[in-house]
């Protein structure tokens, strides 16, 4: 759908395929996150061109960084390009580059001097729905979302209200990456945010819906790499609520669940702010059940123990006790614990655990990338080194990290 009031010619709306083919995107910022997961869930092969992306950009493994200013050429072989800098001058020298080269390129501080422009979508299955409103962004979202009502009182998506909301805070659980695996609610308040305080690993389809209005925060922690701090956050979430905005701090999985979301309702409640929380629905329990593995089974394990792996297990500021943990029967459910898996997996071994207990590690779970890496308790470190297991990822040890397809009956 295309609507234009201007006189003269509008725009073309075309489907691109971009699978294996070289996209540019010129800018690391605010916006350029917002693009990327559809550049990806088409397939692209991006090119970030940025002198200091965010570190949501940065740590995103689908996309190839080159930390540097944008030099002529930078174009070569591309496909499709866009221009996200923050300097006009820099996305008028990638716009001309483009047109030299008869490569389309999307301007995104002045959509009208590009030469393709980027529709407010929407997705309903496998429906796509694209507005164009010669340039006026707020006026496509604004559409796509009446659309996007439409349809779902006709059996889709059901309809998100587009009303403002009161200043203040929402707390929003995520779920575990897809962006279909996000509340009700939570969708319905991210759709009235004025501002999105986002982490890495909130669903980033969900950014690339927002309004261009719509002020996104990046607040990725990086794993054994750039951070915001907490104190930051905090701050952020304040302030902009203060200033009469309405702030969807949106996290990946459950706010609850190792996501520092009750220090961040503490700093409001302190600040006056009204806090809403919504829960989400947490990798610990969902990753597993996305690879095929119940944490619990009647019959097997009564139990079932979330441990965070931030800290070592001989380090002092660790909470937990790995000798009882190993006398348990049960289900142990790792988070964070890639980067120290061969000390966990010892304190348990040296705390009893049999070195046979079934190991589970699910990489990506609910993305398109998820995989699962099996082992033994004994073999687990040597496993996830050799396969290159990167965050995030969970790890299940216990007898459920066994089971198969044939014990569910669909081998």
């Amino acid at each position: 759908m295309a609507t234009d009031d201007r006189p003269g010619p509008g725009h073309y709306l075309a489907g691109l395929s971009l699978a294996g083919r070289r996209v540019v995107v010129v800018g690391g910022g605010s916006v350029a996150q917002r693009r990327l997961p559809n550049l990806l869930a088409a397939g692209a092969q991006v090119v970030v061109i940025a002198i200091d992306p965010t570190p949501a950009v940065e740590s995103n493994p689908q996309v190839e960084i080159v930390r540097r200013p944008y030099a002529d050429g930078d174009l070569d072989g591309a496909w499709y390009a866009m221009a996200c800098t923050d300097d006009p001058a820099v996305n008028a020298a990638v716009v001309d580059e483009a047109q030299r080269r008869r490569v389309f390129c999307v301007r995104a501080d002045d959509a009208r001097l590009g030469t393709a422009v980027t529709p407010a979508s929407g997705r309903a299955g496998e429906l796509t729905v694209g507005v164009l409103a010669s340039g006026d962004h707020r006026r496509s979202a604004r559409i796509r979302d009446q659309l996007m009502a439409v349809i779902g009182n006709a059996g889709g998506p059901a309809p998100l209200p587009t009303e403002p909301h009161a200043p203040g805070v929402a707390l929003v659980g995520g779920g575990p990456g897809a962006a279909d695996l996000i509340t009700v609610r939570g969708r319905a308040l991210l759709a009235r945010a004025d501002v999105v305080v986002a982490d890495r690993l909130a669903p980033p389809e969900l950014l690339a819906e927002l309004g261009p209005d719509v002020e996104i925060v990046d607040a990725a922690k990086v794993p054994y790499g750039r951070a915001m701090r907490q104190e930051a956050i905090n701050a952020v979430l304040v302030d902009r609520a203060k200033a009469g905005k309405f702030v969807v701090r949106l996290k990946g999985g459950d706010p609850y669940v190792y996501g520092r979301g009750f220090e961040e309702l503490q700093a409001c409640v302190e600040a006056g702010i009204p806090v809403t929380v919504v829960p989400g629905v947490t990798s610990a329990i969902s990753a597993p059940a996305l690879a095929g593995i119940p944490v619990t089974h009647r019959g097997v394990t009564h139990e079932v123990v979330i441990v965070s792996g931030h800290v070592r297990p001989d380090h002092p500021d660790s909470l937990t006790d790995w000798s009882a943990l190993a006398r348990l029967r049960g289900t142990i459910v790792l988070m964070m614990a890639v980067e120290r898996i061969d000390a966990f997996t010892k304190a348990l071994l040296d705390g009893g655990r049999d070195p046979d207990t079934p190991v589970a590690m699910i990489e990506n779970a609910s993305m398109s990338t998820q995989r699962m890496l099996r082992a033994d308790l004994a073999s687990a470190a040597r496993v996830a080194t050799e396969e290159g297991l990167a965050p995030p990822a969970i790890v299940v040890i216990g007898a459920v990290a066994g089971f198969t397809d044939a014990d569910a009956g669909t081998a």
